[in-house]
């Protein structure tokens, strides 16, 4: 009995080898399975991550074509403010003649930047304050012993910005410090 059994370890079944190959090759058909499943599912959360970055790409879009939809036309509109306030400045507030145009100018100016004010289009107004390159645009620099060194002296035209975002600098004059007097050449040495 014992010569059978070596036997049967020795010349294994037919069967039984065939059984192996196909669990060895059903092992192996479930191994690559298992990586295209998992293929496809990290694919799956990339196609999902790019359409979420997508729609919040087209949202932010659409926002800021609602938010700044007004730009163009507001820079248009931009002159008439400059025009205005120019004929405030140079007509007389003193000169009966004038002072029912000048009164209706004025008015009309008020109306038009309350106007503006209510579509988010801010005046930026900077006299007296400190020159910030991102709002102001310096067109000269002047000594003052009045204010402190890089503040702003005089506007010569208001900027404006619409929610947010420069539409156009202030242009203005800067203080600098007074440079100091060259020293005196002493004659006498």
């Amino acid at each position: 009995m014992a010569d059978e059994q070596t036997l049967d370890t020795q010349n294994p079944d037919p069967q039984t080898a065939a059984e192996a190959a196909a669990g060895d090759d059903l092992v192996a058909r479930v191994h690559a399975l298992e990586e295209q499943l998992a293929a496809a599912q990290d694919q799956s959360l990339r196609m999902a991550a790019d359409l979420q970055n997508v729609r919040r790409r087209a949202e932010q879009d659409v926002e800021k074509a609602h938010k700044f939809a007004l730009e163009k036309f507001a820079n248009d509109l931009l002159p008439v403010v400059d025009s205005l306030e120019r004929g405030l400045e140079l007509s007389n507030p003193d000169d009966e003649a004038i002072k029912a145009v000048r009164e209706g100018m004025e008015l009309t100016l008020k109306l038009f930047l309350n106007t503006l004010k209510r579509f988010q289009l801010e005046v930026i107004d900077p006299h007296g304050a400190p020159f910030n390159p991102e709002h102001h645009q310096a067109m000269a620099m002047q000594e003052s012993t009045n204010v402190e060194p890089n503040s702003v002296l005089k506007v010569f035209q208001k900027g404006f910005m619409l929610n947010g975002r420069l539409l156009r600098p202030a242009m203005v004059v800067v203080s600098k410090a007074p440079a100091e007097a060259p020293p005196s050449i002493d004659e006498q040495a």
